[in-house]
């Protein structure tokens, strides 16, 4: 049995994170090339949003320091992590210097910057910024998209796993 929901309580912050951890998400790296050097995030927040026009989303904290460098590429790239891309993935939300050793990458002419193991790589132009509290929430408009087989990396209760099956 369940107890019922509690209104007018107090969102404590670690209890409203571990709240919302419950719900498992998808992990992307997004990047570009910016001043001629690799920029890039993990984000876990990435959806998918329209079709017409070809729409997607992903969030980041105002805090990022990354952002403001990501956000002056004309496009950016979005890809979608494998199951194998935990390492990956820490790397990305590591020191800004290291975040692409070692990666294998692929980058357009407009700058968007995609690993060429990930399960689906998108060419993105921002199309809209919505401030969303601690956080801005950046709708990208697809320009190309391509994918490939295999599972995705699942991020729930702060790890990094995998689905099952």
């Amino acid at each position: 049995m369940t107890s019922p929901l509690r209104t007018n309580q107090d969102l404590d912050p670690a209890a409203l994170r571990q709240a919302f951890g419950v719900f498992p998400s998808g992990v992307v790296a997004v990047a570009a090339v910016v001043d001629h050097r690799p920029v890039g995030l993990a984000a876990s927040s990435f959806t998918s949003v329209s079709l017409d026009p070809p729409l997607v989303s992903f969030s980041v904290a105002n805090t990022s320091k990354t952002w403001p460098d990501l956000r002056r590429s004309a496009h950016l790239g979005v890809t979608v992590l494998a199951e194998h891309h935990g390492e990956v993935c820490r790397q990305l939300a590591g020191p800004v210097e290291s975040r692409f050793d070692g990666l294998v990458v692929s980058s357009s002419g407009d700058g968007a910057l995609t690993l060429d193991e990930g399960l689906a790589q998108f060419d993105c132009t921002i199309y809209r910024e919505v401030e969303a509290g601690d956080h801005i929430v950046v709708l990208l408009r697809l320009h190309a998209a391509d994918h490939g087989a295999g599972q995705p990396l699942v991020f729930h209760r702060s790890n990094f796993g995998k689905l099952a099956g």
